[in-house]
C-alpha cells in the first residue's frame, strides 16, 4: 500500500471506466433498448448491463495490477530479499495474488455502491454479489499473475488489453448469449468473463439457476491453476 500510494491516479482511472460504459451504455442506450429477457424474466437494460459492468471492474481491477510483477521480477530484484528470508515462492506468489484481489475488490465495492444508488440491484441475493466479485479477483488474478511471469519485454504488456478488450466486449456484457450466432455461444461459454458474468447478473437480479455453479467451479478452478503456475514460476525463475 505504501508503495503505490503516489499511484492514485491510475487506481481511480480503473473504476471510472465501468462507470462511464453503466452512464453511456447501460443508461443511455438503455433508453432505446428498453427491457430485456433474462432467465424468462424481463428486466431494465441498465439492470442488465450493471452486473456485467461489475464483473468487468473486478477483472480489470485483479488483471491491471498483476502487471506490476513485471518490473518486481525483470529489473526491481524485489523478492531475491525476501526469498533469502524463509518466505517460499508460494508466499510470495500468494502475497501478489492478494494483492490483486485487493484492487479488484475496491472497484467492486465502489461500482456495488453506485449501483445500489441507482437501485439496480433488485434481490436480496445481490448482498452476495461482493463476496462473487472477491471469486471473479482471484480468478483473474491468478491467471494473470502466472502470465505475466512468462513475458520479456515491456512490449509483451500489450498483450493485456488485447486479451481482456475482446472478453469484454464478447462475454454476454452488452447482450444475452442467445442473440449470438451458435458457434460464437460455444466460443463465449469458454469466456471466464462470461462465467463471472452470469454468477454476478444472477445475484443482483435474483434469478439463480444450475449454471451459476457451474460457473463458481469454472472460477474456483481457474484461480487454483493460475495460482499453482505462479508459484512455480516465480521459483523457477528466481532459483536461476
Amino acid at each position: 500500500m505504501r508503495a503505490t500510494k503516489s499511484f492514485w491516479p491510475v487506481l481511480l482511472s480503473g473504476f471510472f471506466e465501468p462507470i462511464f460504459y453503466l452512464f453511456a451504455i447501460g443508461v443511455g442506450i438503455g433508453q432505446l433498448v428498453g427491457d430485456v429477457t433474462v432467465g424468462g424474466v424481463e428486466v431494465s437494460y441498465t439492470a442488465f448491463v450493471a452486473p456485467a459492468m461489475l464483473a468487468a471492474s473486478a477483472m480489470n481491477g485483479a488483471v491491471f495490477e498483476s502487471t506490476n510483477i513485471f518490473f518486481k521480477l525483470k529489473y526491481g530484484k524485489t523478492y531475491e530479499g525476501a526469498l533469502a528470508t524463509p518466505v517460499e515462492p508460494n508466499d510470495v506468489a500468494s502475497g501478489e495474488i492478494a494483492w490483486t484481489l485487493g484492487r479488484g475488490a475496491a472497484y467492486s465495492a465502489a461500482f456495488l455502491i453506485v449501483m445500489a444508488v441507482m437501485g439496480l440491484i433488485e434481490s436480496p441475493w445481490g448482498i452476495l454479489a461482493f463476496p462473487a466479485t472477491i471469486l471473479v479477483g482471484f480468478a483473474f488474478g491468478a491467471v494473470a499473475t502466472a502470465g505475466v511471469t512468462y513475458m520479456r519485454t515491456w512490449q509483451d504488456l500489450d498483450l493485456v488489453t488485447l486479451l481482456t478488450l475482446p472478453l469484454f466486449l464478447f462475454s454476454a456484457t452488452f447482450y444475452p448469449l442467445d442473440v449470438y450466432p451458435p458457434v460464437f455461444q460455444v466460443l463465449t461459454w469458454f469466456s471466464p468473463l462470461y462465467h463471472s458474468v452470469v454468477l454476478i447478473r444472477g445475484l443482483t437480479l435474483g434469478i439463480l439457476g444450475w449454471e451459476m455453479l457451474i460457473s463458481i467451479i469454472y472460477l474456483l478452478a481457474m484461480g487454483a491453476i493460475g495460482s499453482w503456475v505462479t508459484s512455480r514460476r516465480i521459483g523457477d525463475l528466481l532459483r536461476t
